[in-house]
């Protein structure tokens, strides 16, 4: 034999697709993905979202079929966001009993709450007409702990409502202990908290401000992280564990994925990630070109946010893929 051809092949582990499946270290299973669905008030059919291809607002029978899909497909859970009618300055909507997201929520528990975990988004930007995850104070800026008190009235609302984890999205410091204690003290004991804990202000949200009717004035980079900081990433998880979070929360998945990692070695909980509307809109769009294979591209996108350490993925092709897998 000749001496310069390789011992080691590592190719007899990539022959053949039955042996690729026996190898591979990493699995997309329907049971880690989670549904994020945005639920519009008075809408009496769902409306599509032009910059999110098969992504709609649904009105709340078309959120009920939706739910059923999520549940039947082998789902996990749905994390619920409301689009309110009418804003105001201090996101009133977010804590009324009649409010979409509240009512919204009442539906999914109502429908599949013994087959799916509810989740409801924690934040004040889809009902502030400023756009902004708090309140503003007398310059216009973020207050974080005037934040705070909404965040502890919201959580009670959306808990009352029937929502079993609370994702708290709005970056504010301490909404984790103040949310916390605000459940406990009203006897919510059981309700679960999911921390966004390392969320950047990223450009690729542009798509999820037209799904949520956006009104953002200004920028979120006084609250969220900066994109070249990792080491502060891993210090807001550790913060976020430390206030009593259940789980916690890296967004985006694509450009941070080193974050997720971080992450993932050291949280004594689960560790998420969010696959947000532009990771979505890219993919949707090059393969609407014909410039990359769609279902390729989404599972590997998928695949390599369980690779980097995610426990569990929020994504919108959530039932697409789990009803792909039941086939194979």
């Amino acid at each position: 034999m000749n001496e310069s051809f390789p011992a080691v092949r590592p190719r007899r582990l990539r022959q053949s697709p039955a042996w690729r499946r026996l190898v591979s270290e990493t699995r997309i299973e329907p049971a880690k993905l989670v549904l994020p669905v945005f639920v519009r008030e008075g809408a009496e059919a769902p409306v599509p979202i032009s910059s999110m291809p098969g992504v709609v607002q649904h009105s709340l029978d078309s959120l009920k079929a939706e739910l059923h899909r999520a549940a039947e497909a082998g789902l996990s859970g749905v994390m619920i966001f409301g689009v309110p009618e009418h804003k105001d300055a201090t996101g009133s909507g977010a804590t009324a009993a009649d409010g979409i997201l509240n009512v919204a929520t009442e539906v999914a528990a109502s429908e599949v709450g013994d087959a799916l975990v509810i989740q409801t988004d924690l934040c004040l930007d889809e009902f502030t007409d400023h756009g902004h995850c708090g309140v503003l104070d007398a310059h216009g800026r973020v207050d974080n702990d005037a934040s705070l008190e909404r965040y502890a009235d919201m959580a009670l609302a959306q808990a009352a409502s029937g929502s079993q984890l609370l994702g708290m999205s709005g970056m504010m410091d301490g909404q984790t202990a103040v949310v916390r204690a605000a459940l406990d003290g009203a006897g919510f004991t059981d309700v679960a908290l999911l921390a966004y804990a390392a969320k950047y202000a990223s450009a690729f949200y542009g798509p999820f401000r037209e799904a949520v009717q956006s009104t953002l004035e200004g920028d979120r980079r006084t609250y969220q992280l900066d994109p070249a900081n990792r080491r502060e990433g891993a210090r807001e998880v550790a913060l976020d564990v430390a206030e009593g979070a259940d789980i916690v929360m890296v967004k985006p998945a694509m450009s941070y994925l080193d974050v997720l990692a971080d992450a993932a070695a050291t949280s004594p909980v689960p560790v998420w990630a969010y696959q947000i509307s532009g990771e979505y809109a890219m993919i949707e769009a090059a393969a609407a070109h014909g410039w990359i294979d769609r279902e390729r591209s989404i599972d590997e996108s998928i695949v390599s946010i369980f690779r980097a350490g995610a426990d569990a993925v929020l994504t919108y092709w959530a039932i697409e893929v789990a009803e792909r897998i039941s086939r194979a």
